[in-house]
């Protein structure tokens, strides 16, 4: 078996198949020749700005051509690429950037005011790459993105200490335990837990080497199209994308930065698209009742899967997409940054699997806490672990490596805090985290940093951020705040405050006031005590 560099793999394909498109957005494409191009260019400029092996290089991009290309413009010159939530506030920004050691920045230029905030703050920061969106003009202090990558270079580049499967991609993840991490993927690992060069839904067959993979890409090789509606920032678009480049294929990403599903549906018609990702019901909800009102508007019938991960998708949703959809195979898959592949769940018109079933994956396994493996049947519940191609563990972070990263039955798995039931048919029945992380919209939100947000502001005793149920996202955030004396915040000027520390996403939709938050002496608080405070005042179903 071959061992796996992704720079390696791409030039091999865009040798082989340059004239194909690779990247589209609206009226912008570009063959693979010239993508390929763009990233040397861009490789080259990073060589040259002094970065080194395995520098940090950072992706601060919304969807587009230039995020991919960033990505292997760092693979080709032997360096880690970092994505960034383009929704992070200036604090995390900060966070980010410092915890990673980024020692380049590729932007869109309507972060122009919040870099110039931080970039003092980041010295390690060898670049800044502007990329033009009419956000605003490129500072003195950063380098025009399309002026380095326009250049074109068709010879390969790469760093002096050339290239390595043990070479990293970093995936930071807000996760479950406070500011984010990154997930430290080897690149061979990472190609191998991604297919191999394969994808049993679509038909296409594992390979063994790179000229295997490149050998079948002959004038008939099929295109295949995928549409990433869902942001390349988080793992669920990103490893998907690349996916779709292992197979040779176009990878199309939506001109609008707000997600349109008449646009969506548009692109797909357009392009052709064989593959739509999403994330759930945030996406898929609103896709469904579009289609609904607007019957047999769209020809989608180039469509041959849907592909969702990292929150629930419900099962009405999933029937209701079929018969607008009818050849098209919806996969929900069951995994995080930190552990891909726990299991899946694939829905046609022949029949649909029920909310939270996945069969488990091939390398996965359920387990107690004191490690012992979870009967089928037995009613036991355990948490979810996979083995195999797992990450190397967290950037920098010993302590939660060791405590996601775990030695059992002889082997290392993958253990993120997934709890889980194993049914007498070997599927599971999730049951959630168990800590109290919020997942809204796909986007992980831990209490703790919300809180601390909250208590910042002069009328705020105390507080606790819980989720709240919502048909759409998921869940969304409720602040359940203890105020000052004579003091009663309103949800706008609270929610405003977050906004001006952390992402609009973590901000509270909705707010309860209680007397006291009711701390232990240790300063623990029963977050499902006040969570069930908050559902009786709001007159959720718990």
């Amino acid at each position: 078996m071959s061992s796996w560099n992704f720079a390696d793999v791409y030039e091999a394909v865009a040798s082989r198949v340059p004239d194909r498109l690779v990247q589209v957005q609206g009226d912008r494409t570009y063959t693979w020749a010239q993508f390929d191009g763009r990233a040397n260019a861009l490789a080259a400029d990073l060589l040259a700005v002094g970065l080194t092996h395995q520098s940090k290089v950072a992706a601060y991009l919304f969807n587009g051509p230039e995020y991919l290309e960033t990505y292997v413009a760092a693979f080709k010159g032997g360096f880690a690429p970092v994505n960034t939530n383009y929704r992070y506030g200036h604090d995390e920004i900060v966070y980010l950037f410092d915890n990673a050691d980024a020692e380049a920045v590729v932007y869109h230029a309507t972060f122009n005011e919040l870099i110039d905030r931080v970039r003092t703050q980041l010295p390690k920061v060898k670049r800044w790459y502007c990329v033009r969106d009419g956000g605003g003009d490129v500072p003195s202090w950063a380098v025009d993105y399309e002026s380095v990558v326009s250049t074109g270079i068709t010879e390969a580049v790469r760093g002096p200490w050339g290239r390595s499967p043990d070479d990293l991609l970093l995936l930071y993840t807000g996760g479950t335990t406070g500011m984010p991490k990154g997930v430290m993927w080897r690149q061979d690992d990472l190609f191998n837990v991604l297919g191999s060069g394969g994808n049993p839904v679509l038909g296409y067959q594992p390979v063994a080497n790179r000229d295997e993979l490149v050998g079948r890409m002959g004038p008939d090789w099929p295109p295949f199209v995928l549409l990433s509606a869902c942001p390349l920032m988080h793992g669920t678009g990103q490893f998907s994308s690349l996916i779709a480049m292992i197979l040779g294929g176009t990878v199309v990403t939506l001109p609008s930065r707000s997600f349109d599903v008449a646009e969506l549906f548009g692109e797909v018609e357009r392009n052709k698209v064989n593959s739509i990702i999403i994330v759930g019901q945030a996406f898929a909800g609103p896709m469904l009742e579009h289609l609904d009102a607007n019957p047999g508007r769209y020809d989608l019938s180039s469509v041959r899967m849907v592909t969702s991960s990292g929150v629930m998708w419900a099962q009405d949703n999933k029937e209701g997409l079929l018969r607008h959809i009818p050849q098209a195979a919806l996969f929900d898959s069951f995994g995080s940054s930190e552990a891909v592949g726990m299991g899946a769940s694939v829905s046609t018109k022949d029949g649909t699997s029920q909310t939270a079933r996945f069969m488990l994956g091939p390398s996965c396994g359920v387990f107690t806490e004191e490690g012992r493996r979870v009967i089928p049947g037995s009613g036991e519940r355990g948490l979810v672990a996979v083995g195999g191609f797992i990450p190397v563990g967290y950037y920098k972070d010993e302590v939660k490596s060791a405590a996601t990263f775990k030695m059992i039955e002889g082997q290392r798995w993958s253990m993120p805090g997934d709890w889980a039931e194993v049914n007498e048919d070997g599927t599971l029945n999730l049951l959630g985290r168990g800590s109290v992380c919020i997942n809204t919209g796909g986007e992980k939100v831990f209490p703790e940093e919300v809180e601390e947000a909250l208590k910042r502001h002069a009328k705020v005793r105390d507080a606790v951020a819980v989720g709240i149920p919502n048909a759409r996202f998921g869940e969304t955030i409720c602040a359940v705040v203890e105020a000052e004396p004579g003091q009663t915040p309103t949800l706008e000027e609270l929610s405003a405050h977050v906004k001006d520390h952390l992402a609009a996403y973590k901000a509270p939709r909705d707010l309860v006031l209680i007397d006291t938050i009711g701390r232990a002496p240790n300063g623990k608080v029963d977050y499902k005590r006040l969570k069930g405070v908050a559902f009786e005042r709001l007159g959720v179903q718990g």
